[in-house]
């Protein structure tokens, strides 16, 4: 009997506050061994974890119990935590991810960094080998799903980011002088938008000076520094934008200057202690409060989004068709394969009797034996039909192939 997989996702509820979303993070070292780990039980499985989101998608025959508990025990993760997840499966699961590309299951409405996270998880697990078949096809779908909706509905008009908000943030308050700490592909992005402020200096903390491309060693208004360096030029900037993948604190309270310092922490786990915020000449933004800063802009993106949904609903029906045509794909190989040996067959006497006898003649009678083949299938299943009482249904098919 063959095995039934589904398609199912557990994911971190989008309404839990930062410090119980950091107890479900996965730092992206550890990501492809928690990926191979999974996968030794579930099978097929991709993991999406970002600043925001923490989420687990599998193919798998386990059912929901079993398979929570498969995950929570091969993630670590503490089981009094369950009750901050959520489960869904099959459509439900395909239409969450498709959702997600499009940025509706973001903290910020709409934000156009999402896309590239999903894409960079995918090719993770493509790498890891723990992904293939339904799942593989259903995220091939939800990126080319996002890819459309983030064009249609050019959504990026209305600036949507964590990155963009927290800059655009800064520039309201008049800060001249920055600091940023990390520069993965968040970093990255702060730079690019510092850019446009036409920033007086950016200093950029980061581990791996070697890894720095020298592009960005051409201009003059940005200097990396080691991160041990970052302490000794806190004195020197107005805002420092944090944005490492430590799985720990890298700003305490007792190490920041006696002067006004507007801190933005995009992070998870948090960069900044919490007591940085007792601070008073320090304004401190974690990914909650900046979530919150950009509400008339959050209104429009809503309508803006909702009126292309359809998009999503026309990826998710091409996906469902899809599957059901790989559920059958078996039966679909036994034809093919009695038609390739129906066709081997009719080769073969072909070759053996091409020189003894007339070929036009030897060419008919085959053509003739390999249409019985299927007409003589036909009718015994015709008759079939009519001593179960379903000649009509039976009737209505073998019309379709035959007529």
């Amino acid at each position: 009997m063959e095995v039934i997989k589904i398609i199912q996702l557990i994911g971190v509820k989008s309404d839990c506050d930062i410090e119980i979303r950091q107890k479900f993070s996965i730092i992206s070292a550890r990501l492809v061994d928690k990926l191979k780990s999974i996968y030794d039980v579930t099978g097929n499985v991709l993991i999406l974890s970002t600043c925001n989101r923490t989420e687990i998608y599998v193919s798998s025959d386990l059912e929901r119990e079993a398979l929570i508990r498969s995950v929570f025990d091969r993630l670590g993760w503490d089981k009094e935590l369950e009750k901050y997840i959520f489960y869904v499966e099959d459509k439900d699961a395909v239409r969450h991810l498709m959702e997600v590309c499009c940025g509706f299951h973001s903290k910020i409405l709409g934000e156009d960094q999402i896309l590239g996270q999903v894409k960079t998880a995918y090719s993770t697990a493509l790498k890891a080998k723990t992904i293939n078949g339904q799942l593989q096809r259903m995220f091939q779908n939800a990126v080319t799903c996002g890819k459309k909706f983030k064009s249609v509905c050019e959504i990026y008009k209305i600036p949507v980011s964590v990155p963009s908000i927290a800059v655009r943030e800064a520039e309201k308050k008049k800060m001249k002088r920055y600091m940023i700490l990390g520069f993965g592909e968040i970093g990255q992005l702060v730079l690019k938008y510092l850019n446009s402020l036409n920033a007086e200096i950016v200093y950029v903390a980061v581990r791996n000076m070697a890894k720095v491309d020298e592009f960005y060693r051409n201009y003059d208004w940005i200097r990396f520094i080691t991160f041990r360096e970052r302490k000794d030029y806190y004195k020197n900037v107005d805002c420092i934008i944090s944005c490492t993948s430590a799985p720990h604190t890298v700003i305490s309270k007792d190490e920041l200057p006696d002067k006004k310092l507007l801190v933005f922490d995009l992070a998870v786990p948090r960069d900044v202690d919490k007591n940085v915020k007792t601070l008073p000449n320090v304004e401190l933004y974690d990914i909650d409060s900046i979530s919150v800063i950009d509400q008339n802009n959050k209104i429009m993106r809503k309508e803006k989004m909702e009126k292309y949904r359809y998009i999503i609903d026309e990826y998710i029906d091409e996906f469902v068709k899809w599957q059901a045509v790989d559920e059958i794909s078996p039966e679909i190989q036994k034809i093919k394969n009695f038609g390739s040996r129906i066709c081997e067959k009719r080769i073969k006497t072909f070759k053996n009797k091409r020189y003894t006898k007339d070929n036009e003649k030897l060419v008919r009678t085959m053509i003739e034996s390999t249409a019985k083949v299927y007409i003589n299938r036909a009718i015994n299943t015709l008759k079939e039909g009519k001593f179960q009482g379903r000649e009509e249904e039976y009737m209505e098919l073998i019309n379709k192939i035959f007529c």
